[in-house]
């Protein structure tokens, strides 16, 4: 499929999946490509043929729109999101929790691809807050639709350029080279639980003092649908609680109850009784 006709298609066919087209015009040519080999896989000559295929059989719309997820992850992806997170919100949210006598902090990583952004997290916490926290423990869930991603994620081993971003000492302490591939440390890897699920659909139990969703609701989500999933994400946020999402991305709206602490970094956090940011 060439360039101009997979984009005529994208733009029919986003808007009926709730998507956006704006969304998808930088990084296009992972979701051509997907439709290409669906094409040939279908025996269709053309994305015509394709349309009256989804017409004919309604069922391929859901696999129309797993080939619509567009992965772009590695390790310490944007530096100074992790370093903020790093410095500030997490020992924030920690010497929080310890003054109010809970021991757990709750994070979740929506749309966690292979695994990338929550290891990093569970990697900073280990290595560079835990010690300074030591009667705190991270808890990390990790939520991702497509199950060979979360087979990746378990696996844990990566190529040399997904974690070339993480600190030299960083990368020393987590990681085991395996041949061309390096291996998360099994201590790390059990600090995160992965689940299979669809931020459209379901939400986890609970509340969290820190949800991370970034590059995925706001970038290629419709309007309609980011305004729904974030007044969810709000009501699952405890007071006092950070949202995080991509450093290119902005909320649909201005939300009550939730202060932009930094639009660069995409940085929100979830007003607490005494109404403060840092």
């Amino acid at each position: 499929m060439i360039d101009t006709e997979c984009v005529r298609f994208l733009q029919w066919a986003l808007p009926k999946l709730h998507m956006r087209w704006p969304g998808f015009r930088k990084v296009r040519k992972q979701v051509c490509k997907r439709l290409s080999r669906r094409l040939k896989e279908l025996g269709l000559p053309d994305s015509d043929a394709y349309r009256q295929h989804l017409a004919r059989h309604p069922e391929e719309w859901q696999t129309l729109d797993r080939l619509c997820r567009v992965v772009v992850t590695r390790f310490y992806r944007d530096k100074l999101v992790f370093e903020t997170l790093a410095e500030k919100v997490l020992p924030e949210l920690a010497t929080a929790a310890l003054a109010a006598g809970d021991k757990t902090l709750r994070c979740w990583s929506i749309g966690s691809a292979s695994g990338e952004e929550p290891y990093t997290l569970a990697i900073l916490w280990q290595d560079l807050l835990k010690p300074r926290f030591p009667g705190v423990e991270l808890s990390m869930l990790a939520t991702e639709l497509d199950p060979q991603l979360l087979a990746r994620s378990q696996k844990a081993c990566y190529p040399a350029g997904t974690i070339k971003n993480l600190p030299e000492g960083l990368r020393a302490a987590a990681f085991s080279e395996a041949g061309e591939q390096y291996c998360l440390k099994p201590a790390y890897r059990a600090m995160v639980e992965f689940r299979q699920q669809d931020v459209r659909t379901a939400l986890p139990d609970g509340s969290f003092h820190l949800i991370l969703c970034r590059n995925l609701v706001f970038t290629y989500f419709d309007e309609a649908q980011q305004e729904e999933i974030l007044a969810e994400l709000q009501a699952k946020l405890l007071p006092g609680g950070w949202l995080v999402v991509g450093v290119r991305e902005k909320l649909p709206a201005e939300v009550d109850g939730l202060t932009r602490v930094s639009e660069r970094l995409g940085l929100y956090r979830k007003e607490s009784d005494a109404g403060k940011a840092f």
